[in-house]
């Protein structure tokens, strides 16, 4: 009773193209379309803040400091092992820069800033961080590589005038078609998700890859802390990314086209009736209104020591150098089919048990 009417004939219009219901995305083996999960009891977004660090804050051994800037983890060279130690991260706060110490480091700055502060402090890739003058304290090719994404289009129809825009409390996203794209060998690869979208009083569809094998890179700008990373996505350069993107824009048309949509989805806005003439132009299309699904991921993977592009070990621990872990969605070996909030809690949990235990 909850859905909007574009959500409702989407539902409907892949069940009637054979699609099966879904009722649990949840569930391992979950392929279809229903209910979309999503972690926002009484329409609050259960972050890690509110799941996580509310209830530790009354902890003495722990302190909380806001507005503070890390710029780099600190490495002393161990007299015992001959390898580098972390051993601090130098900090900029309140105008001036300090350095504080502990017994161990774990970077949970994310999959663009985590692999940031490595490089910038001298683990990366050595011939990359001598362009900016940055010495290496670990030739780590595995840093910034490998950056792996949910690549999606938009497909977007003209809403009829009497389609009313949903509430503001409701969700935009509250059903989604997970399928495996035709020939593909890997399960659940695809993902389709219907909504209302206010600007231009239209329909969006979007279409992603959950499984994309193409990959992109994440560099250094400068040396400087506060300049933001170059990103390159990379997306859709691998054929059979292309050709799955394809077959999702002309799913997404067939289920519109369904007697479903009659009365709630008008013309066709985006693509242009050109684009769909041949593959090479729907191609075209795609690969100038590709976008992220913000599912970063995969910066400083996780991978056993005979893989020369692993950051980290099982235990998110950085090969190399001793008293330095990552634990965020950098580590993750491959972007996992699902939005990647709760992946990350879970690997931060496990790494978390694993410092308990002196792992």
């Amino acid at each position: 009773d909850s859905l909007q009417p574009e959500q409702t004939a989407f539902y409907r219009a892949c069940l009637a193209l054979g699609i099966p219901e879904n009722p649990d995305h949840n569930h391992p083996d979950a392929s279809g379309v229903g209910p979309y999960p999503l972690n926002n009891p009484g329409g609050v977004r259960w972050s890690t803040a509110i799941g996580y660090l509310g209830m530790a804050r009354h902890r003495l051994n722990l302190t909380i400091r806001a507005n503070c800037f890390v710029r780099r983890v600190l490495f002393e060279d161990d007299a015992e092992t001959g390898r580098p130690r972390a051993v601090g991260v130098e900090v900029e706060s309140g105008g001036e820069k300090f350095a504080v110490r502990a017994a161990e480091i774990i970077l949970s700055a994310g999959p663009i800033a985590s692999p940031q502060l490595l490089m910038l402090s001298g683990i990366g890739p050595a011939d990359h961080l001598s362009e900016f003058g940055i010495g290496v304290v670990r030739d780590a090719p595995g840093v910034g590589a490998g950056l792996r994404d949910h690549p999606t289009v938009p497909v977007i129809w003209q809403a009829q005038p009497h389609i009313p825009a949903p509430p503001q409390e409701v969700g935009p996203q509250k059903v989604a078609l997970r399928y495996t794209a035709p020939g593909s060998r890997l399960k659940n690869d695809m993902i389709a998700v219907m909504r209302f979208r206010r600007e231009g009083h239209a329909l969006l569809m979007s279409v992603g890859l959950y499984l994309a094998v193409g990959h992109g890179m994440l560099r250094l700008q400068s040396a400087d802390p506060r300049v933001q990373p170059s990103l390159d996505y990379n997306y859709l350069s691998d054929e059979f990314d292309r050709r799955r993107m394809r077959d999702g824009v002309r799913l997404a048309l067939d289920i519109v086209a369904s007697s479903e949509f009659t009365d709630i989805a008008g013309g066709l806005i985006s693509p242009p009736a050109d684009a769909l003439e041949s593959d090479g132009a729907l191609d075209d299309w795609m690969l100038r209104n590709v976008g992220t699904m913000h599912h970063i991921s995969c910066t400083a993977k996780m991978g056993p020591e005979s893989d020369p592009m692993a950051v980290v070990d099982q235990h998110g621990r950085v090969r190399g150098v001793d008293g330095l872990r990552v634990a965020d969605g950098s580590i993750l070996p491959d972007c996992p089919r699902a939005n990647t909030n709760v992946p990350i809690m879970m690997l931060a949990e496990r790494i978390a048990d694993w410092i308990k235990a002196g792992e």
